[in-house]
Parts: C-alpha cells; structure tokens; sequence
C-alpha cells in the first residue's frame, strides 16, 4: 500500500468517508454491499494485517468507523446476519493461507536434504520445543508490558525448563546424523501464518515471530472465523425455533378457527332446527285452530238446520 493510500485509508476510519462532503458516499449505509462486512465486524484481513509482511494493502470495499459505530447500534435492536458475509470472507482468506503453506512445505520437501523418518521425528520435537519457548517468552515480554512481572518471572522459569528439553532433544538429533548435515538449516512451516521457522533459530527470533503482529493476527483471524461460524449457526438455530415457535402459533390459530366455525354451524344449524321446529308447531297450531274452525261452524249449521225444521212442524 502507498503512502498516499495508507493516509487516505486512516483518514476514512478517523473521520468517515464522508469526511470531504462527497454526497454520494455520504447516501452509504453499514448494509450497503460496498461496505466491508468484515470490517464491521472487527475482523477483515486487510486491517489485522496491515504494517506486516503480508500487507494486503487497502481493502476494495468501504472501511468506516462510523458505519462500524451504526451497524454496532442497529444490531443491538434487530438481528443481522453480516457474519455470512464474514465467513465467506475470512474463509477464502485462511484457505488461500492454507494452500500457500502446502505449496511451501512441498518445496520445502523438494529442496532440503532427504532424511529418515526417525531422525524428521526428533527434528520434529526440537521444532515444537522452539515453538513452545517462542510462545512462552512472547507471553512472558506481554505480562512485563502490562507490568505484571511476577508472572512474567513464572513464565521465564517454564522458559528454562522447556530449554533443557530443547537441549537434550538437539543433542539426541545431532547424535542421530553425520556433522554436515546437521549443520544445514532445516526449515519448517508454520501453520499458523505460513512463516518458515529454522530448526536452530534462536530465542529472541522465536519470540519475535510468535509475539510478532503477523502470527498473532492470523491466531486473532482464525480465532474471529470460529467466533462467526458458531454465531452463524447460533443464529441459524434461534431463527429457526423463531420459526417454529410462529409455525406453532398459526396452527394454533387456525385450529382455534376452525373450532370457532364448527361452533358457528353447530348454531347455525340448532337454530335452523328450532325455527323449523317453531314453524312445525305454528303450522300445527293453525291446522288445529282451522280444524276447530271448520268444526265449530259444521256444529252451528247443523244446530240452525235442526231449529229451522222444529219450526215448520
């Protein structure tokens, strides 16, 4: 990355990319697709990285603190799933790290000396006793840092006793192969952030690489990656239960619903029933009421027929 673009870089995270009045950048919100998910999420490669040797120079989305601080606000209040885009990002980072480190160990494997299997197994164990005293005085030089130097002392004595092992383990490797071989500097990878280690490094390069700002940015990338992908699937399962829980209440609804259409007809129907029963009874009541109608009139012009024929007697 230039000077140029470095400057501009840090001015974009100090004062926004709005900083010189562009209207057009100043329209851009935390979830436009130029906007770096990553970044928003305190993780992109390009920030982690920046100042090593593997400076990735200026990212090609938009970097702004300012919209970090939004997305940091609106995520508090609504859920957002920016980690997929994370995880893409980071993944695609970290597998091209891990194809870089393969290709490194196969040349590796094609230029230095063939050895046997048992001697590769005791430069084996002296690499991992290198690294383990390159962690521990890099941890033993950030407790003095932060002015915790009893600790600092503890870590210094496992220091020591890792350096005996050491000792013990290069002295059983240079017994296990002629003198001019093991003069030849054997080198390793390291899987972390694809560095190559030297089997005879000394202490102070040791502790440069594992407290260096490159390996500890590829720990703090591959630890943010895990970080995402539990978050993801987290967030993935509450969606779901979500889902569930809203699946649960529509059927619960529409089961309720339907109870209340069923008791709906069943009225419907009962008072269907008592109207035609009503009218049955009405109609019986008219025919009984027509019937004693009719009745009644046969009776009285039978009684006038009968008095009328008394009289002419």
């Amino acid at each position: 990355m230039s000077a140029q673009a470095q400057m501009r870089a840090l001015l974009d995270q100090l004062m926004g990319t709005a900083r010189d009045g562009d209207e057009t950048r100043q329209r851009v919100k935390f979830s436009d697709e130029r906007v770096c998910k990553s970044h928003l999420l305190n993780c992109c490669p390009h920030d982690i990285l920046s100042g090593t040797r593997m400076d990735l120079g200026e990212c090609t989305k938009i970097h702004d603190l300012a919209l970090r601080a939004d997305y940091e606000i609106a995520s508090k209040e609504r859920e957002l799933f920016f980690e997929l885009d994370a995880v893409d990002h980071l993944e695609s980072f970290i597998a091209e790290c891990d194809r870089r480190t393969e290709l490194a160990k196969k040349r590796l494997a094609e230029t230095q000396e063939e050895i046997s299997a048992e001697v590769a197994a005791k430069a084996e164990k002296v690499h991992e006793l290198n690294e383990e005293i390159g962690k521990l005085l890099a941890k033993a030089e950030q407790l003095g840092a932060e002015g915790n130097v009893d600790e600092a002392q503890k870590v210094l004595q496992e220091v020591e006793k890792v350096r005996t092992k050491k000792k013990d383990a290069e002295e059983e490797y240079r017994n296990s192969m002629p003198a001019s071989s093991f003069q030849q500097q054997k080198l390793r990878v390291c899987e972390v952030c694809s560095a190559y280690l030297g089997l005879h490094d000394n202490d102070r390069r040791l502790a440069d690489h594992f407290g260096g700002k490159l390996h500890l940015g590829f720990i703090q990338i591959r630890e943010k990656l895990d970080q995402l992908k539990k978050a993801v699937v987290d967030k993935q399962e509450k969606r779901n239960q979500e889902r569930l829980k809203r699946r649960e209440e529509r059927e619960k609804e529409e089961k309720m619903k339907k109870r209340s259409r069923s008791r709906d007809r069943r009225r419907r129907r009962s008072r269907s029933t008592s109207r035609d029963r009503r009218r049955s009874r009405s109609r019986s009541r008219d025919r009984r009421r027509r019937h004693r109608s009719r009745s009644g009139s046969r009776n009285r012009g039978h009684r006038h027929s009968h008095e009328h024929g008394s009289r002419h007697k």
